[in-house]
């Protein structure tokens, strides 16, 4: 999945108490009182440990019950007044509430989707007779994403979690991996909070990244009133895999095309972030600057790695003036990218150039969202070979910075990729996934010889790349901008409450 999930499993799983109270948000009350004491315990040890304790104090910040957690650990920092929104008209507050239930502060996949949902309602939902309430979901807190999001996310987190809601005036979102969906296959917060039926309306936003869902997460899905998905490819999948025609609605995702702009900002330094691990450097300032590709993944083997390091191994050399670099994290793996490419290399048989191998970086630290949108200012062309993807944010977020995109044409791609506006990979064959959890599930194989005509196609043909970047930029804007899908969110939200309410 696209979530980065840490999961661990939990046995007879129980429905929650449909008649449990539902003040702001429900939350199970053991889960605090054991944390306390471990947080208690923890402070007796040592005082040192303050990343443990700020990853404790954020996950108390988005509590029923802060007040106990800041009485204990407030010196860790000052109490910040959190953001007051300007409401015109008090009398007039919206009768229903839109409570998003997501991996909020984990960061990843649905993390990045879910906060582009939140912003692009906040900012351009007009006259919604709902309000926003949010809840983390799905996933562990993460301290690093969070300390990395701009000032105004977190306020708007915070101000958005205390938002009051009335269970029956409310519709749940779902926002994560069926298997975490009431009741939860892994530890974390049922979605939604208590029974189904206590609430106005339960959807699930999900999708897959292979060619089917599993029987498990169709039940899933079948028990949900809706299940948002983000492209035609997921329609259909789903509805062959037998979720109900009638709950299936698709969804796109915005990107932030404001915030994603190529025009705001100077390109990172990667050579000062970059790890080289295959290639040597070229300490000759004179030497002209080279043509930078970039990919952004996790590392795992569905990325399509292997193919892009064969493809572009073999395809350059030193003598071609480019870098790649990497930008990725573990995956169920440790951090060791560095031998893993040069013990890849080694087995796959590639012989080195004459004029050595071209350069390959790894940047394998992590970079705040606030400075993503230098990273990709940093590159001339945005290389994604996957074997299947559930929409591909890195690549929107690539398109959004007016990059050239060379992506696989299979999977959720296919929705905004076009000849006009990227450079669709062709997939050689279809193949069976071997191993873990989509076991017999399919998905395909990019091309390797296509890919190495493509790239090199860019580096020779760069006028022509700029403006397919261009079209990628415009194509954002008209199809995904966060005010087009803002308003398609809020009809779809409006829609239902109309039919429930008749």
């Amino acid at each position: 999945m696209d979530s980065n999930e840490t999961q661990r499993p939990i046995e007879n799983q129980p429905q929650p108490n449909p008649t449990l109270p539902f003040t702001s948000k429900l939350k199970p009350y053991a889960f605090y009182l054991s944390s306390i004491l471990i947080l208690i315990l923890a402070i007796s040890f040592s005082l040192t440990k303050t990343n443990y304790l700020k990853t404790q104090q954020l996950k108390y910040t988005f509590s029923s019950q802060p007040a106990i957690f800041q009485v204990l650990f407030g010196f860790l920092q000052p109490k910040q007044k959190t953001k007051q929104t300007q409401v015109p008209n008090p009398i007039s507050k919206p009768p229903y509430c839109v409570l998003w239930m997501a991996p909020f502060l984990s960061g990843g996949g649905y993390s990045s989707e879910s906060w582009s949902y939140i912003l692009a309602l906040h900012e351009h939902s007009k006259t919604p007779n709902f309000r926003m309430a949010i809840e983390q979901h799905g996933d562990l807190e993460s301290l690093e994403f969070w300390e990395g999001l701009p000032k105004y996310m977190k306020n708007l987190a915070v101000e958005l979690y205390h938002t009051q809601c009335s269970m029956k005036e409310t519709i749940v979102i779902c926002h994560s991996e069926p298997g975490a969906w009431n009741p939860p296959l892994f530890e974390t917060l049922p979605c939604p909070p208590t029974a189904y039926q206590n609430f106005k309306s339960v959807i699930g936003r999900t999708m897959f990244e292979t060619d089917r869902v599993n029987p498990e997460h169709v039940k899933r899905c079948n028990q949900m009133d809706y299940v948002w998905v983000p492209t035609e490819f997921h329609v259909s999948t789903f509805i062959q895999s037998g979720v109900d025609k009638s709950k299936v609605v698709k969804i796109v995702q915005p990107i932030d095309v404001k915030f994603f702009d190529p025009l705001e900002y100077e390109p990172l330094n990667l050579a000062s972030i970059g790890k080289l691990v295959m290639g040597k450097t070229t300490q000759n300032s004179k030497v002209m600057k080279k043509f930078v590709f970039m990919s952004i993944f996790k590392w795992e083997y569905r990325k399509g790695w292997d193919v892009l390091l064969k493809s572009y191994l073999e395809e350059f050399s030193e003598a071609d003036g480019v870098a790649l670099y990497l930008l990725t994290n573990p995956y169920h793996s440790d951090r060791d990218f560095g031998n893993k490419i040069v013990e890849f290399v080694e087995k796959s048989g590639m012989q080195k150039p004459v004029t050595g191998w071209a350069p390959v970086y790894v940047i394998d630290t992590h970079i705040a969202q606030i400075d993503l949108p230098r990273v990709y200012k940093a590159a001339d062309a945005f290389v994604l070979p996957s074997r299947g993807e559930g929409w591909g944010r890195p690549l929107v977020e690539a398109m959004a910075m007016s990059l050239p995109v060379i992506a696989t044409n299979w999977s959720g791609p296919t929705e905004y990729l076009t000849e006009e506006n990227s450079y669709p990979l062709p997939v050689d064959r279809m193949s069976d996934i071997m191993e873990g959890p989509f076991r017999g599930h399919r998905w395909a194989e990019p091309s390797v010889s296509k890919l190495r005509v493509l790239m090199r196609h860019v580096l020779n043909n760069v006028e022509e790349a700029k403006v397919k970047g261009e079209k990628a930029r415009e194509d954002m804007i008209t199809r995904f901008s966060p005010e087009i899908v803002a308003d398609i969110v809020t009809k779809h939200v409006q829609n239902i409450l109309q039919k429930v309410d008749k």
